[in-house]
């Protein structure tokens, strides 16, 4: 027996439209939002772009940028992760969604490699039945990342600029029906 692809996995290139992608699904999606979002900032004084992690149910004009939810930050070289935010913050936002709900992670990255308990969760998060749609970042070289595109339940689709509308027509159904 085939296993049901439940989740919708959207992998690309940095740029290539995930998070907008996600976006506009979520907008067809009839079901409560749970999980999360990620934005990264400009540049501070010291060249490095801090990165937040936003409830995926709050609107945009409501997120907070605090160290509370700070997942870390970087410039062109170097990478700064706070593996106890993604631990406390992340874990609770992914644990805190309902069957009702679909569960947003945008976006699985390399940052939160070293947070134990939020990559559990993520995992776990891929072998129930509460629909998942996440942006994984197009890392071959994460163990983490990789055992998110091999979750059994999870259907990837692999976004290009040039592939954007197309995939958005072919995922729009599944998303007004889930």
């Amino acid at each position: 027996m085939v296993e049901e692809k439940r989740h919708i996995l959207i992998c690309g290139e940095r740029g290539a439209g995930k998070s907008t992608l996600i976006e506009k699904l979520l907008q067809a999606c009839p079901r409560p939002r749970y999980g999360f979002l990620t934005k990264m900032e400009a540049p501070g004084p010291d060249g490095f772009r801090p990165i937040y992690i936003h409830p995926a149910e709050r609107p945009r004009k409501a997120w907070t940028y605090t160290e509370e939810n700070r997942i870390g930050s970087c410039d062109s070289r170097t990478h700064l992760a706070r593996p106890e935010v993604f631990d406390a913050l992340g874990v609770r936002l992914i644990r805190e969604a309902r069957p009702e709900g679909i569960l947003v992670m945008d976006e699985l990255g390399f940052f939160e490699a070293q947070a134990a308990a939020f990559t559990a969760a993520v995992l776990q998060a891929l072998t129930e039945d509460i629909p998942v749609i996440a942006a994984v970042k197009d890392r071959k070289d994460t163990a983490f990342l990789n055992a998110v595109r091999a979750a059994p339940k999870a259907e990837l689709f692999i976004l290009t600029p040039e592939n954007r509308e197309q995939l958005l027509k072919q995922l729009l159904p599944r998303m007004k029906n889930l």
